[in-house]
């Protein structure tokens, strides 16, 4: 007993380290931010003095935000449902393929991390424009010019390809870690292809499907380079109008109380679609 005791509370020491850096890095600043949310705001200083709650209720009772708000989590999950139809077929062949070009597939999906955000943006601009490739290509069939930027159809593009090895990834591992036997053995028992794939293959992807939308939905929900560039200025996020309230207007309490209203959208539509797995999970079974 004495010494279960004793390797416990070397295990907490061997904590401890780990455990100063998450609270002085990451719970220490997100106090701040809360309490920062709370304050006055004031033009002459970072704030002014005492406490309010009145940046949470302009947020909360002003339409504009609300929509803000709902735009940002509608555009961001839009770009999860995209990730995750051009992402499973990929992920999935990648996690099941014994070819000698998977190293090369896999190369392939990891390149795009390889880029920064921003020059990958300019190449999305060089493809987009009014009078860039993807209109000049249609316009020798008789076809545009199409506007695919300053609107969210160009937003939703480059998130979908920014964000895209996010979904992919943890899907793949979640088919690599599939063992072949369920398969073989819902095959003897007579089961179709389609039906392996419900039944089987499907529901054990799931927590790959989970990780990878929840991921890429938080990315680009907080995205704010894409849409300073591609939407050029003509869409507004959270995060965009809350940068300018934070670096151009310097209303740091009004800014912070965006932060964590969008914090808090981004949680309840994510608590929301677990449940809604958990759910389709079962009726797959």
């Amino acid at each position: 007993m004495t010494s279960q005791i004793a390797s416990r509370r070397h295990l907490l020491l061997l904590g401890l380290p780990a455990l100063a850096v998450v609270c002085l890095f990451v719970m220490l600043p997100y106090g701040e931010i809360v309490l920062m949310s709370f304050r006055t705001p004031s033009t002459t200083a970072a704030y002014g003095p005492g406490f309010t709650v009145d940046n949470y209720a302009k947020i909360l009772s002003d339409p504009l935000y609300l929509k803000l708000l709902l735009d940002t989590l509608w555009q961001a999950s839009i770009s999860t449902i995209f990730c995750l139809i051009l992402g499973f077929p990929v992920a999935f062949h990648l996690g099941r393929t014994q070819s000698r070009w998977r190293g090369l597939l896999y190369a392939m999906v990891l390149s795009p991390l390889l880029t920064g955000v921003v020059i990958r943006c300019f190449g999305w601009i060089v493809l987009l424009s009014n009078t860039g490739v993807v209109n000049e290509l249609l316009s020798q069939f008789g076809l545009g010019p199409y506007k695919l930027m300053y609107n969210r159809i160009g937003v939703v593009i480059a998130l979908v390809h920014v964000f895209l090895p996010f979904m992919i990834l943890p899907i793949m591992n979640s088919v690599q870690n599939i063992d072949p036997r369920f398969e073989e053995a819902a095959r003897t028992m007579g089961a179709s292809k389609t039906s392996v794939f419900r039944h089987v293959l499907l529901p054990l992807t799931m927590p790959g499907i989970q990780s990878g939308a929840i991921l890429v939905f938080a990315l680009a929900a907080s995205a704010y380079v894409i849409p300073i560039l591609l939407g050029g200025g003509q869409v507004q996020t959270m995060t965009t109008v809350m940068v300018q309230q934070l670096t151009g207007s310097l209303l740091w309490p009004f800014g912070t109380a965006m932060a964590l209203v969008l914090a808090a959208g981004m949680a309840l539509t994510i608590i929301v679609f677990v449940f809604l797995m958990r759910q389709n999970m079962r009726s797959l079974k």
